[in-house]
Protein backbone atom coordinates (compact mmCIF):
# COMPACT_ATOMS: atom_id res chain seq x y z
CA UNK A 1 0.00 0.00 0.00
CA UNK A 2 1.21 3.34 -0.60
CA UNK A 3 1.96 6.50 1.78
CA UNK A 4 -0.52 5.16 4.67
CA UNK A 5 1.68 5.50 8.10
CA UNK A 6 0.15 8.14 10.17
CA UNK A 7 -2.74 9.04 7.76
CA UNK A 8 -3.71 12.74 9.52
CA UNK A 9 -7.67 13.04 9.21
CA UNK A 10 -9.99 16.10 8.89
CA UNK A 11 -9.42 18.29 11.99
CA UNK A 12 -6.58 16.20 14.05
CA UNK A 13 -5.47 18.34 16.58
CA UNK A 14 -1.69 18.55 18.18
CA UNK A 15 -1.22 19.80 21.30
CA UNK A 16 1.92 21.80 21.89
CA UNK A 17 3.37 22.95 25.58
CA UNK A 18 4.47 26.79 25.40
CA UNK A 19 5.74 28.82 27.98
CA UNK A 20 5.47 32.63 28.42
CA UNK A 21 8.88 32.67 26.96
CA UNK A 22 7.34 31.39 23.85
CA UNK A 23 4.79 34.06 23.34
CA UNK A 24 7.00 37.23 24.02
CA UNK A 25 10.34 38.34 23.00
CA UNK A 26 10.90 34.69 21.59
CA UNK A 27 14.52 34.48 19.28
CA UNK A 28 14.95 38.83 19.77
CA UNK A 29 17.98 38.57 20.54
CA UNK A 30 20.89 40.05 18.23
CA UNK A 31 23.28 37.72 15.87
CA UNK A 32 25.42 36.06 18.24
CA UNK A 33 28.11 36.82 15.97
CA UNK A 34 27.91 40.63 16.45
CA UNK A 35 28.13 39.59 20.59
CA UNK A 36 31.19 37.52 19.78
CA UNK A 37 33.29 40.13 18.27
CA UNK A 38 32.93 42.63 20.86
CA UNK A 39 33.41 40.40 24.36
CA UNK A 40 36.86 39.72 22.35
CA UNK A 41 37.33 43.59 21.88
CA UNK A 42 36.83 43.92 25.74
CA UNK A 43 38.83 41.02 26.69
CA UNK A 44 41.70 42.52 24.82
CA UNK A 45 40.99 45.97 26.21
CA UNK A 46 41.47 44.82 29.43
CA UNK A 47 44.47 42.90 29.25
CA UNK A 48 46.23 46.05 27.40
CA UNK A 49 45.47 47.88 30.57
CA UNK A 50 46.37 45.22 32.77
CA UNK A 51 49.77 44.73 31.53
CA UNK A 52 49.86 48.93 30.88
CA UNK A 53 49.55 48.72 34.54
CA UNK A 54 52.76 45.85 35.71
CA UNK A 55 54.71 47.78 33.37
CA UNK A 56 54.27 51.66 34.75
CA UNK A 57 53.69 50.96 38.27
CA UNK A 58 54.55 47.70 39.36
CA UNK A 59 54.11 48.45 43.19
CA UNK A 60 50.83 48.96 42.58
CA UNK A 61 50.44 45.47 40.31
CA UNK A 62 47.89 43.25 42.71
CA UNK A 63 46.10 46.52 42.90
CA UNK A 64 45.36 47.34 39.43
CA UNK A 65 44.93 43.46 38.82
CA UNK A 66 41.86 43.08 41.11
CA UNK A 67 40.65 46.48 39.28
CA UNK A 68 41.35 45.01 35.86
CA UNK A 69 39.74 42.08 36.88
CA UNK A 70 36.45 43.83 38.40
CA UNK A 71 36.06 46.17 35.51
CA UNK A 72 36.60 43.27 32.55
CA UNK A 73 33.92 41.13 34.25
CA UNK A 74 31.68 44.40 33.72
CA UNK A 75 32.34 44.37 30.70
CA UNK A 76 31.34 40.98 30.12
CA UNK A 77 28.10 41.47 32.04
CA UNK A 78 27.30 44.18 29.36
CA UNK A 79 28.39 42.09 26.59
CA UNK A 80 26.13 39.33 27.52
CA UNK A 81 23.04 41.53 27.95
CA UNK A 82 23.92 42.86 24.33
CA UNK A 83 24.13 39.54 22.80
CA UNK A 84 20.65 38.58 23.72
CA UNK A 85 21.60 35.51 25.69
CA UNK A 86 18.47 34.56 27.78
CA UNK A 87 19.00 33.80 31.40
CA UNK A 88 17.50 30.49 32.68
CA UNK A 89 14.53 31.13 34.21
CA UNK A 90 12.01 28.53 35.54
CA UNK A 91 8.51 29.26 34.08
CA UNK A 92 6.00 28.42 36.59
CA UNK A 93 3.20 25.78 35.55
CA UNK A 94 0.46 28.35 35.73
CA UNK A 95 2.33 30.08 32.75
CA UNK A 96 2.23 26.69 30.45
CA UNK A 97 -0.45 26.74 28.43
CA UNK A 98 -1.64 23.68 25.27
CA UNK A 99 -2.36 25.54 22.23
CA UNK A 100 -3.97 23.26 19.35
CA UNK A 101 -2.96 23.37 16.17
CA UNK A 102 -5.00 21.66 13.60
CA UNK A 103 -3.71 19.28 11.16
CA UNK A 104 -4.25 20.08 7.39
CA UNK A 105 -6.34 17.55 6.00
CA UNK A 106 -4.78 15.11 3.54
CA UNK A 107 -7.32 13.71 0.90
CA UNK A 108 -6.61 9.47 0.66
CA UNK A 109 -7.34 8.28 -2.82
CA UNK A 110 -7.98 4.48 -3.56
CA UNK A 111 -6.15 3.73 -6.99
CA UNK A 112 -7.81 0.16 -8.65
CA UNK A 113 -6.01 -0.87 -11.30
CA UNK A 114 -8.10 -2.75 -12.80
CA UNK A 115 -8.66 -6.78 -13.77
CA UNK A 116 -4.92 -8.67 -12.56
CA UNK A 117 -4.22 -12.04 -11.63
CA UNK A 118 -5.64 -15.20 -14.03
CA UNK A 119 -7.37 -12.24 -15.34
CA UNK A 120 -5.52 -10.15 -17.96
CA UNK A 121 -8.62 -8.19 -19.19
CA UNK A 122 -8.61 -7.26 -23.00
CA UNK A 123 -5.00 -8.03 -24.87
CA UNK A 124 -4.01 -7.80 -28.11
CA UNK A 125 -0.26 -8.73 -29.32
CA UNK A 126 0.85 -9.95 -25.82
CA UNK A 127 0.02 -6.30 -24.15
CA UNK A 128 -2.51 -6.49 -21.48
CA UNK A 129 -5.00 -4.36 -20.16
CA UNK A 130 -3.67 -5.62 -16.52
CA UNK A 131 -0.47 -4.24 -17.14
CA UNK A 132 -1.34 -1.16 -18.92
CA UNK A 133 -3.68 -0.42 -15.73
CA UNK A 134 -1.12 -1.30 -13.12
CA UNK A 135 1.59 0.50 -14.97
CA UNK A 136 -0.81 3.83 -15.33
CA UNK A 137 -2.10 3.41 -11.71
CA UNK A 138 1.56 3.17 -10.16
CA UNK A 139 2.55 6.46 -12.25
CA UNK A 140 -0.74 8.40 -10.67
CA UNK A 141 0.23 7.03 -7.07
CA UNK A 142 3.45 8.89 -7.40
CA UNK A 143 2.33 12.13 -8.83
CA UNK A 144 -0.54 12.15 -6.29
CA UNK A 145 2.11 11.21 -3.72
CA UNK A 146 4.04 14.50 -5.38
CA UNK A 147 1.01 16.85 -4.32
CA UNK A 148 0.82 15.63 -1.06
CA UNK A 149 -1.91 13.17 -1.22
CA UNK A 150 -2.11 9.62 0.83
CA UNK A 151 -2.36 6.81 -2.11
CA UNK A 152 -3.87 3.32 -1.54
CA UNK A 153 -3.43 1.03 -4.93
CA UNK A 154 -5.85 -2.18 -4.60
CA UNK A 155 -3.13 -4.47 -6.36
CA UNK A 156 0.50 -3.79 -6.54
CA UNK A 157 1.80 -6.35 -8.51
CA UNK A 158 0.33 -8.01 -12.45
CA UNK A 159 -0.24 -11.34 -10.74
CA UNK A 160 -2.45 -10.33 -8.15
CA UNK A 161 -6.23 -11.47 -9.21
CA UNK A 162 -9.10 -9.78 -6.46
CA UNK A 163 -12.79 -9.33 -6.92
CA UNK A 164 -14.89 -6.60 -7.31
CA UNK A 165 -16.37 -6.95 -3.89
CA UNK A 166 -12.41 -7.40 -2.52
CA UNK A 167 -11.84 -3.46 -4.85
CA UNK A 168 -14.41 -2.01 -3.11
CA UNK A 169 -13.83 -3.34 0.30
CA UNK A 170 -10.44 -2.03 0.48
CA UNK A 171 -11.68 1.40 -0.66
CA UNK A 172 -14.67 0.90 2.23
CA UNK A 173 -11.76 0.08 5.03
CA UNK A 174 -9.82 3.06 3.90
CA UNK A 175 -12.10 5.40 4.18
CA UNK A 176 -11.10 6.74 1.12
CA UNK A 177 -12.45 10.24 0.44
CA UNK A 178 -12.51 8.95 -3.76
CA UNK A 179 -11.67 5.99 -6.01
CA UNK A 180 -10.39 5.88 -9.45
CA UNK A 181 -10.82 3.03 -11.46
CA UNK A 182 -8.25 2.34 -14.14
CA UNK A 183 -9.17 0.11 -17.09
CA UNK A 184 -8.66 -0.20 -21.27
CA UNK A 185 -11.14 -0.33 -23.63
CA UNK A 186 -11.39 -3.13 -26.78
CA UNK A 187 -13.19 -3.34 -30.06
CA UNK A 188 -14.54 -7.35 -30.51
CA UNK A 189 -12.71 -7.16 -33.87
CA UNK A 190 -9.29 -8.01 -33.09
CA UNK A 191 -7.78 -5.03 -34.77
CA UNK A 192 -10.25 -1.69 -35.54
CA UNK A 193 -9.31 1.80 -36.06
CA UNK A 194 -11.67 2.81 -33.24
CA UNK A 195 -9.95 4.78 -30.40
CA UNK A 196 -10.43 7.44 -27.33
CA UNK A 197 -11.20 7.87 -23.61
CA UNK A 198 -14.48 7.46 -22.11
CA UNK A 199 -15.25 8.03 -18.46
CA UNK A 200 -17.49 6.29 -15.93
CA UNK A 201 -19.63 7.40 -13.07
CA UNK A 202 -22.79 6.54 -11.20
CA UNK A 203 -26.09 7.16 -9.94
CA UNK A 204 -27.33 11.28 -10.11
CA UNK A 205 -24.52 12.00 -7.48
CA UNK A 206 -23.50 15.30 -8.56
CA UNK A 207 -19.64 14.59 -7.09
CA UNK A 208 -19.13 10.78 -8.86
CA UNK A 209 -20.22 13.25 -11.88
CA UNK A 210 -17.84 16.08 -10.86
CA UNK A 211 -14.78 13.74 -10.30
CA UNK A 212 -15.26 12.08 -14.02
CA UNK A 213 -15.62 14.44 -15.57
CA UNK A 214 -12.12 16.40 -13.73
CA UNK A 215 -10.17 13.21 -14.55
CA UNK A 216 -11.63 12.70 -17.68
CA UNK A 217 -10.55 16.83 -18.89
CA UNK A 218 -7.24 16.36 -17.42
CA UNK A 219 -6.85 12.93 -19.30
CA UNK A 220 -7.62 14.78 -22.65
CA UNK A 221 -6.12 17.95 -21.97
CA UNK A 222 -2.94 16.02 -21.87
CA UNK A 223 -3.03 13.67 -24.43
CA UNK A 224 -4.97 15.40 -26.99
CA UNK A 225 -6.44 12.05 -27.56
CA UNK A 226 -10.28 11.40 -29.06
CA UNK A 227 -13.02 12.08 -26.59
CA UNK A 228 -15.72 9.75 -26.09
CA UNK A 229 -17.29 11.45 -23.48
CA UNK A 230 -18.07 11.02 -19.48
CA UNK A 231 -21.33 8.72 -19.79
CA UNK A 232 -23.38 7.24 -16.75
CA UNK A 233 -23.81 3.87 -15.79
CA UNK A 234 -25.87 1.72 -13.54
CA UNK A 235 -24.18 -1.46 -14.01
CA UNK A 236 -20.68 -0.64 -13.00
CA UNK A 237 -19.96 -2.62 -9.63
CA UNK A 238 -17.43 -0.80 -8.37
CA UNK A 239 -19.29 2.27 -8.64
CA UNK A 240 -22.17 1.18 -8.03
CA UNK A 241 -21.49 -0.32 -4.60
CA UNK A 242 -18.97 2.69 -3.71
CA UNK A 243 -19.92 4.58 -1.16
CA UNK A 244 -17.45 7.76 -1.76
CA UNK A 245 -17.52 9.83 -5.28
CA UNK A 246 -16.11 7.39 -7.71
CA UNK A 247 -14.97 7.34 -11.58
CA UNK A 248 -13.72 4.74 -13.82
CA UNK A 249 -11.81 5.67 -16.85
CA UNK A 250 -10.92 3.70 -20.21
CA UNK A 251 -7.56 5.62 -21.49
CA UNK A 252 -7.48 3.55 -24.47
CA UNK A 253 -8.56 0.50 -27.28
CA UNK A 254 -6.13 -2.19 -27.00
CA UNK A 255 -7.64 -2.66 -30.57
CA UNK A 256 -6.05 -0.07 -32.19
CA UNK A 257 -2.80 -0.74 -33.14
CA UNK A 258 -1.67 2.96 -33.24
CA UNK A 259 -3.53 3.85 -29.72
CA UNK A 260 -1.60 0.21 -28.61
CA UNK A 261 1.75 1.31 -29.18
CA UNK A 262 1.10 4.58 -27.17
CA UNK A 263 0.01 3.08 -24.18
CA UNK A 264 2.49 0.86 -24.12
CA UNK A 265 4.94 4.11 -24.53
CA UNK A 266 6.64 5.39 -21.11
CA UNK A 267 5.98 9.26 -22.11
CA UNK A 268 2.35 8.59 -23.06
CA UNK A 269 1.66 6.68 -19.89
CA UNK A 270 3.47 10.48 -18.27
CA UNK A 271 0.98 12.52 -19.96
CA UNK A 272 -2.00 10.08 -18.79
CA UNK A 273 -1.00 9.74 -15.43
CA UNK A 274 -0.49 14.04 -15.27
CA UNK A 275 -3.79 14.45 -17.02
CA UNK A 276 -5.53 12.26 -14.20
CA UNK A 277 -4.06 14.26 -11.06
CA UNK A 278 -4.93 17.42 -12.71
CA UNK A 279 -8.36 16.32 -12.47
CA UNK A 280 -7.90 14.56 -8.94
CA UNK A 281 -5.96 18.00 -7.87
CA UNK A 282 -9.14 20.18 -8.61
CA UNK A 283 -11.92 18.15 -7.45
CA UNK A 284 -9.65 18.52 -4.19
CA UNK A 285 -8.71 21.97 -4.86
CA UNK A 286 -11.08 23.86 -6.85
CA UNK A 287 -10.60 27.24 -8.22
CA UNK A 288 -13.20 29.72 -7.52
CA UNK A 289 -16.16 31.15 -9.96
CA UNK A 290 -18.48 33.89 -8.98
CA UNK A 291 -21.51 33.78 -11.77
CA UNK A 292 -23.22 36.85 -12.25
CA UNK A 293 -26.38 37.74 -14.01
CA UNK A 294 -27.06 41.73 -15.20
CA UNK A 295 -30.31 43.46 -16.01
CA UNK A 296 -33.19 41.25 -14.74
CA UNK A 297 -35.15 39.71 -13.39
CA UNK A 298 -37.32 38.43 -16.09
CA UNK A 299 -40.71 36.29 -15.53
CA UNK A 300 -39.00 33.48 -17.78
CA UNK A 301 -35.62 33.12 -18.20
CA UNK A 302 -34.80 33.94 -14.65
CA UNK A 303 -37.15 31.13 -13.48
CA UNK A 304 -35.21 28.95 -15.83
CA UNK A 305 -32.07 29.62 -14.65
CA UNK A 306 -32.61 29.24 -10.87
CA UNK A 307 -33.93 25.98 -11.38
CA UNK A 308 -30.95 24.78 -12.88
CA UNK A 309 -28.72 26.81 -10.31
CA UNK A 310 -31.02 25.00 -7.59
CA UNK A 311 -30.84 21.58 -9.44
CA UNK A 312 -26.70 22.18 -9.44
CA UNK A 313 -26.06 23.48 -5.87
CA UNK A 314 -24.81 26.26 -7.22
CA UNK A 315 -25.47 29.88 -5.47
CA UNK A 316 -24.80 33.02 -8.03
CA UNK A 317 -25.00 36.67 -7.71
CA UNK A 318 -28.10 38.88 -9.74
CA UNK A 319 -27.24 42.39 -10.31
CA UNK A 320 -30.91 43.81 -10.89
CA UNK A 321 -32.94 46.54 -12.42
CA UNK A 322 -35.19 48.66 -10.26
CA UNK A 323 -37.76 48.68 -12.70
CA UNK A 324 -37.66 44.56 -13.22
CA UNK A 325 -38.12 44.23 -9.76
CA UNK A 326 -41.25 46.18 -9.18
CA UNK A 327 -42.63 44.42 -12.69
CA UNK A 328 -41.60 40.75 -11.24
CA UNK A 329 -41.17 41.27 -7.39
CA UNK A 330 -42.10 37.48 -6.96
CA UNK A 331 -38.64 36.65 -8.87
CA UNK A 332 -36.33 39.36 -6.95
CA UNK A 333 -37.85 37.41 -3.66
CA UNK A 334 -37.04 34.12 -5.47
CA UNK A 335 -33.19 34.82 -5.90
CA UNK A 336 -32.71 36.14 -2.08
CA UNK A 337 -34.76 32.82 -0.77
CA UNK A 338 -32.73 30.39 -2.48
CA UNK A 339 -29.57 31.88 -0.88
CA UNK A 340 -27.93 33.75 -3.90
CA UNK A 341 -26.82 37.37 -3.60
CA UNK A 342 -28.78 40.56 -4.50
CA UNK A 343 -26.93 43.40 -5.76
CA UNK A 344 -28.09 46.82 -7.65
CA UNK A 345 -27.34 47.03 -11.43
CA UNK A 346 -29.66 50.11 -12.08
CA UNK A 347 -33.28 51.32 -11.76
CA UNK A 348 -33.28 52.18 -15.16
CA UNK A 349 -30.96 51.19 -18.77
CA UNK A 350 -30.62 54.25 -20.16
CA UNK A 351 -26.35 55.11 -20.34
CA UNK A 352 -27.21 58.70 -20.95
CA UNK A 353 -29.61 59.55 -18.24
CA UNK A 354 -27.75 57.67 -15.35
CA UNK A 355 -24.14 58.92 -16.46
CA UNK A 356 -25.24 62.73 -17.06
CA UNK A 357 -23.29 63.54 -13.64
CA UNK A 358 -22.63 62.13 -9.92
CA UNK A 359 -26.03 63.34 -8.84
CA UNK A 360 -28.00 61.52 -11.76
CA UNK A 361 -26.13 58.23 -11.12
CA UNK A 362 -26.46 58.60 -7.25
CA UNK A 363 -30.52 59.22 -7.86
CA UNK A 364 -31.06 56.27 -10.28
CA UNK A 365 -29.01 53.85 -7.82
CA UNK A 366 -31.20 55.50 -4.76
CA UNK A 367 -34.13 54.22 -6.95
CA UNK A 368 -33.11 50.55 -7.77
CA UNK A 369 -31.96 50.17 -3.83
CA UNK A 370 -35.51 51.16 -2.35
CA UNK A 371 -37.04 48.76 -5.32
CA UNK A 372 -34.98 45.97 -3.50
CA UNK A 373 -35.61 46.89 -0.12
CA UNK A 374 -39.58 47.50 -0.36
CA UNK A 375 -39.44 43.94 -2.62
CA UNK A 376 -37.06 41.98 -0.62
CA UNK A 377 -35.84 43.49 2.85
CA UNK A 378 -32.09 42.91 1.62
CA UNK A 379 -30.30 46.76 2.29
CA UNK A 380 -27.87 45.80 -0.54
CA UNK A 381 -24.16 46.40 -0.61
CA UNK A 382 -22.96 44.83 -3.78
CA UNK A 383 -23.58 46.87 -6.99
CA UNK A 384 -22.09 46.91 -10.99
CA UNK A 385 -21.74 49.74 -13.41
CA UNK A 386 -24.09 49.27 -16.32
CA UNK A 387 -21.94 48.78 -18.37
CA UNK A 388 -18.90 48.48 -16.32
CA UNK A 389 -17.16 50.78 -14.29
CA UNK A 390 -15.14 51.75 -17.68
CA UNK A 391 -17.11 52.79 -20.69
CA UNK A 392 -17.74 55.07 -23.19
CA UNK A 393 -20.45 56.91 -21.36
CA UNK A 394 -18.89 57.44 -17.79
CA UNK A 395 -15.44 58.92 -18.74
CA UNK A 396 -16.33 62.07 -17.26
CA UNK A 397 -17.94 60.94 -13.92
CA UNK A 398 -16.80 57.50 -12.99
CA UNK A 399 -13.93 58.48 -10.73
CA UNK A 400 -16.30 60.63 -8.81
CA UNK A 401 -19.15 57.93 -8.66
CA UNK A 402 -16.36 55.41 -7.22
CA UNK A 403 -15.17 57.74 -4.70
CA UNK A 404 -18.87 58.51 -3.13
CA UNK A 405 -19.99 55.13 -4.05
CA UNK A 406 -16.93 53.66 -1.92
CA UNK A 407 -17.40 56.58 0.88
CA UNK A 408 -21.11 55.47 1.05
CA UNK A 409 -19.94 51.73 1.62
CA UNK A 410 -21.12 50.03 -1.23
CA UNK A 411 -18.65 47.82 -2.66
CA UNK A 412 -18.84 47.30 -6.88
CA UNK A 413 -17.42 44.60 -8.95
CA UNK A 414 -16.82 44.39 -12.42
CA UNK A 415 -15.95 41.07 -14.62
CA UNK A 416 -13.08 39.18 -15.98
CA UNK A 417 -15.01 36.58 -18.03
CA UNK A 418 -18.18 36.99 -19.90
CA UNK A 419 -20.75 34.87 -22.04
CA UNK A 420 -20.78 37.95 -24.56
CA UNK A 421 -24.79 37.31 -24.62
CA UNK A 422 -25.69 40.57 -25.05
CA UNK A 423 -24.84 40.50 -28.76
CA UNK A 424 -27.18 39.80 -31.47
CA UNK A 425 -27.45 36.76 -33.02
CA UNK A 426 -25.35 34.31 -30.64
CA UNK A 427 -26.10 30.45 -29.81
CA UNK A 428 -25.70 28.77 -26.58
CA UNK A 429 -22.87 27.14 -28.11
CA UNK A 430 -20.87 30.08 -28.99
CA UNK A 431 -22.05 31.27 -25.38
CA UNK A 432 -19.96 28.58 -23.94
CA UNK A 433 -17.25 29.11 -26.54
CA UNK A 434 -17.07 32.11 -25.03
CA UNK A 435 -16.93 31.42 -21.47
CA UNK A 436 -14.17 29.21 -21.49
CA UNK A 437 -12.40 31.16 -23.65
CA UNK A 438 -12.16 34.17 -21.37
CA UNK A 439 -11.12 32.45 -18.52
CA UNK A 440 -7.93 31.47 -19.92
CA UNK A 441 -7.40 29.22 -16.68
CA UNK A 442 -7.32 31.91 -14.12
CA UNK A 443 -7.83 30.63 -10.37
CA UNK A 444 -10.37 33.73 -9.64
CA UNK A 445 -12.88 34.41 -12.23
CA UNK A 446 -16.21 36.62 -12.12
CA UNK A 447 -18.14 35.12 -14.69
CA UNK A 448 -20.38 37.78 -16.51
CA UNK A 449 -24.10 37.05 -18.18
CA UNK A 450 -27.48 38.42 -18.26
CA UNK A 451 -30.63 36.65 -17.49
CA UNK A 452 -32.67 38.70 -19.65
CA UNK A 453 -31.35 36.32 -22.49
CA UNK A 454 -32.70 33.12 -23.32
CA UNK A 455 -29.58 31.45 -24.83
CA UNK A 456 -27.66 31.96 -21.60
CA UNK A 457 -31.02 29.94 -19.48
CA UNK A 458 -30.39 27.41 -22.60
CA UNK A 459 -26.38 26.84 -21.65
CA UNK A 460 -26.51 27.46 -18.21
CA UNK A 461 -26.59 23.59 -16.98
CA UNK A 462 -23.68 23.16 -19.86
CA UNK A 463 -21.97 26.25 -18.74
CA UNK A 464 -21.71 24.72 -15.00
CA UNK A 465 -20.44 21.16 -16.35
CA UNK A 466 -17.81 22.85 -18.56
CA UNK A 467 -15.90 24.30 -15.46
CA UNK A 468 -15.87 20.93 -13.02
CA UNK A 469 -12.31 22.75 -12.28
CA UNK A 470 -14.33 25.93 -10.75
CA UNK A 471 -16.37 25.88 -7.50
CA UNK A 472 -19.18 28.29 -8.11
CA UNK A 473 -19.63 30.75 -5.21
CA UNK A 474 -21.93 34.12 -4.77
CA UNK A 475 -20.61 37.20 -4.47
CA UNK A 476 -19.97 39.04 -0.35
CA UNK A 477 -18.73 42.18 0.22
CA UNK A 478 -15.81 40.33 1.79
CA UNK A 479 -14.95 39.30 -1.87
CA UNK A 480 -11.96 40.67 -2.89
CA UNK A 481 -13.35 42.46 -5.93
CA UNK A 482 -12.38 42.31 -9.70
CA UNK A 483 -12.92 46.06 -11.19
CA UNK A 484 -11.50 47.58 -14.53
Amino acid sequence: MYGQAGRRQAGDVRLVRMSQYDRIGRGTGRPAGRGGRRRSGGLCLAFFLAFLAVACMGVLLFLFYMDGQENMTMVESEIHSYAGEPEAVPVPVEDIVLVEEVEPYVPLVVIDPGHGGEDEGCSRNGITEAGINLELARRLAGKLQELGMDVVLTRQEDGVGMSLEERVKIAQDYDADIYVSIHQNACEERENATTGIETWYYGEGEESRRLARLVHMGALEKTQARDREVRQSEELYVLRESSMPSCLIETGFLSSRKEREMLCDAAYQEKLAAGMAWGIQHYFYPKTMYLTFDDGPSEENTGQILDILKEKGVKATFFVVGENVRKHPDMARRIVEEGHTIGIHCNRHVYDEIYKSVDSYLEDFQAAYDAVYEVTGVEVKLFRFPGGSINAYNKEVAGDIIEEMTNRGYVYFDWNGSLEDAVKKTTPEQLLRNARESTLGRKKIVMLAHDIQSNTARCLEALIDQFPEYKMEPLTPEVDPIQF
